[in-house]
């Protein structure tokens, strides 16, 4: 069995395309927050002297804001359901390990 049929059967989907649908939304998520961090840092730190706290500060921030992101290219590309169900199991597994 294909690493993409795996995927298929693990996230329930119906067919191989919404799989590379899928991965295609990630990856335009990862990309579009690896490419946010350079701009944003030259609007507030335009002499290029970036302090750790806000490097810090930047890679807590982008967790929720990555997630908004995700849905954003799941409508886009028509996958918005899968991703807010993906969300919500995620969020709920997360949440569920601090409450312990």
């Amino acid at each position: 069995m294909s690493w993409i049929t795996r995927l298929q059967q693990r996230w329930k989907v119906k067919s191989v395309a919404q799989v590379f649908i899928i991965l295609l939304v990630f990856a335009c998520t990862g990309f579009t927050v690896l490419l946010i961090k350079r701009p944003l840092f030259a609007l507030w730190f335009p002499d290029g002297n970036i302090p750790l706290s806000a490097s810090i500060t930047y890679w807590i921030l982008i967790f929720p804001v990555y997630n908004l992101f995700l849905l954003f290219y799941g409508f886009l590309f028509g996958q918005f359901r899968f991703f807010w169900d993906f969300e919500k199991r995620f969020f709920t597994r997360l949440l569920s390990n601090f409450k312990k």
